[in-house]
């Protein structure tokens, strides 16, 4: 697989979030791993592991569908689309991200009371180990709907490509949202937090870290790609990267076209 291009303050947020999740299967093996043993092998089950293991499989998921997002490697019905003259298909393009958007602002909007309430008391799952799932999970999955539905517009700005002054007026308003947004999380969470809040000190420390890294990843992908011009996105793009790789590594063009070469006698 070759990972399209990250261009641009949005494109490179996800990536670093990816990169995260993407580690993160190898450690719940080894919690799992550590589970086995101690279970059958020195009789000592632990109380953790299984929701430990919930825990950050929640988060994968969640961080998954803006990935495949990002990657432009979402389900996709093309039995109309290919068919349709291009002005066609800018205006499915359109009415596709619109809906994503709307389906994004509908579950924030529905959801917001109940999580932000959650976060605050900061309430725990009810089991012996008792991990805070619903007062992280809750506000994690509107932060990524909020950010799948960004990356949508995101992409239907660069995929064509539109204009560059429409795209850099893009990557600056999303990089002002996101570090205003974060900034107001900052207020709320140090300055002025809500009366009732039990979120615990190491927590509120490591979402502070993370909001700062986030504010640092845009303003970086701003800058770094603020005149980077994105290569118009198709299937075909794709496969021409691929056998541009395939080539670097001196596989034969025989191979690379189907036509394997005859064996020397």
């Amino acid at each position: 697989m070759i990972e399209h291009d990250r261009t641009g303050p949005l494109d490179l947020l996800t990536w670093c979030f990816s990169r995260i999740a993407m580690w993160a299967p190898f450690f719940i093996v080894l919690i799992i791993l550590y589970e086995v043993i101690m279970r059958y092998f020195f009789a000592a089950a632990t109380l953790w592991v299984n929701e430990m293991s919930l825990w950050i499989a929640g988060g994968i998921y969640l961080s998954a569908g803006l990935y495949a997002m990002q990657q432009r490697s979402h389900i996709r019905i093309f039995i109309i689309y290919d068919v349709v003259p291009l002005w066609m298909r800018r205006i499915f393009d359109v009415l596709s991200t619109i809906c994503v958007c709307v389906f994004g602002m509908a579950v924030i909007y529905g959801g917001f009371g109940e999580a932000n309430a959650k976060f605050w008391r900061w309430e725990a799952f009810g089991t012996a180990f008792d991990p805070p799932l619903p007062a992280t999970i809750k506000p994690l999955i509107l932060t990524m709907m909020l950010f799948l539905s960004l990356q949508v517009v995101s992409n239907l700005i660069r995929d064509w490509p539109s204009v560059a002054w429409v795209r850099k007026t893009f990557d600056i308003l999303v990089t002002t949202f996101i570090v205003g947004l974060a900034l107001a999380a900052l207020y709320t969470l140090y300055i002025v937090p809500p009366e009732g809040n039990a979120v615990p000190l190491k927590w509120q420390i490591g979402i502070g870290i993370f909001l700062l890294g986030s504010i640092a990843i845009v303003l970086f992908g701003l800058v770094r790609d603020f005149n980077r011009t994105p290569k118009t996105w198709s299937d075909r793009d794709e496969l021409e990267d691929e056998v541009a790789a395939l080539k670097k590594d001196n596989i034969p063009d025989e191979i690379l076209t189907g036509n394997p070469p005859k064996p020397e006698e």
